[in-house]
């Protein structure tokens, strides 16, 4: 009874998620190695406070803060796509495989073009569309593989996780050809990472973000047919092939921008669209911006705790990620039939 009548006021529901992502936000600004004082992040935020609180706000946690947002909207949203495309509640970009051939991607072009650090910072721009390709790649191979009259949600996911591990050792082994600073600086942001992200971190992604999702939530009225199988889509005058190819590209463009710039973090896809379903319903019109606040916030909630739980150092956010997501996944693994 309570779930119904949450389904029945999802703006309500997403407005307090919109209040959760701030609450949480300005927390976030005042805790770290240097803690500042709520009083003291509003002076900094409009002009005030010393340089040093400036270079801290400005240039450290609010540009990673604001990536956080991006990448946790992107990942909900690309799994939105997936398990509706696919019509496998178990689908995910990490799970599959989508997010390793993206990072299999980026670590090529890090190692060609030498030196991780100078790769990421010159050519931020031109990581999205390398991890897009390998995204892509990585898509075609899944379906390819995991086609037998048809796909079924197990088969699905027995290809994607040993595709995920096939790209994984991969990585390792350009990984190991790589210098020993670069070798490390790789191996941490790959297990899914937004320490020391920029705003050029930013302006890589956003641009992705603000086309793609509205094309998304555009298409929402269109994967709520689809989701009546391939004969009710045709009659109601869905073009079904072309629809599902669009929303699959557009799913996987989404989890490559993230990848491009936090690394893999897996079981977001996962867990931010169910939650969003059991809060507002399954009408994607609602579910698809719900998914994209949920996954927000879940990740910016997890960036806040990893960067404090073991200050001055800190876990890597996709770690602490898998931690909570692992889980449900097995929870729904096991309800599967």
């Amino acid at each position: 009874m309570w779930k119904r009548q949450m389904q029945n006021h999802p703006i309500l529901i997403m407005g307090i998620i919109s209040g959760l992502i701030l609450i949480i936000f300005l927390i976030s600004l005042q805790m770290g190695s240097m803690s500042i004082a709520p009083k003291e992040v509003f002076q900094t935020l409009f002009g005030g406070g010393t340089d040093q609180q400036k270079l801290v706000l400005l240039e450290f946690r609010l540009p990673r803060m604001v990536t956080a947002l991006l990448v946790g909207a992107a990942l909900a949203t690309s799994g939105a796509i997936l398990q509706s495309v696919s019509q496998n509640e178990l689908a995910d970009p990490g799970i599959l495989g989508i997010n390793a051939g993206a990072g299999l991607a980026v670590v090529l072009f890090i190692y060609y073009f030498q030196g991780t650090e100078s790769a990421l910072g010159s050519t931020v721009f031109a990581l999205p569309l390398f991890a897009f390709v390998g995204a892509l790649t990585a898509a075609f191979l899944i379906y390819a593989l995991a086609w037998k009259q048809g796909i079924t949600p197990i088969r699905l996911i027995l290809v994607g996780v040993a595709l995920n591990a096939g790209f994984g050792a991969l990585m390792i082994v350009i990984q190991l050809r790589m210098d020993e600073s670069d070798f490390m600086q790789a191996t941490y942001w790959l297990t899914g990472n937004i320490w020391g992200s920029s705003w050029g971190s930013v302006l890589s992604i956003l641009p992705w973000i603000f086309i793609l999702i509205p094309i998304v939530w555009w298409k929402g009225r269109m994967l709520n047919i689809m989701r009546l199988g391939d004969s009710a889509s045709v009659s109601l005058g869905i073009p079904v092939e072309r629809s599902r190819l669009l929303l699959l590209i557009l799913s996987v463009a989404l989890a490559a921008a993230a990848v491009s710039v936090a690394g893999s973090i897996s079981f977001l896809g996962l867990v931010a669209p169910h939650i969003a379903r059991r809060l507002v319903g399954p009408r994607h019109q609602v579910a698809l911006p719900a998914a994209a606040l949920i996954g927000a916030v879940i990740l910016l909630f997890a960036d806040m705790v990893a960067r404090n739980v073991l200050t001055p150092s800190e876990i890597p956010v996709g770690i602490l990620v898998a931690i909570l997501g692992a889980p449900y996944f097995l929870y729904l693994l096991l309800k599967t039939r």
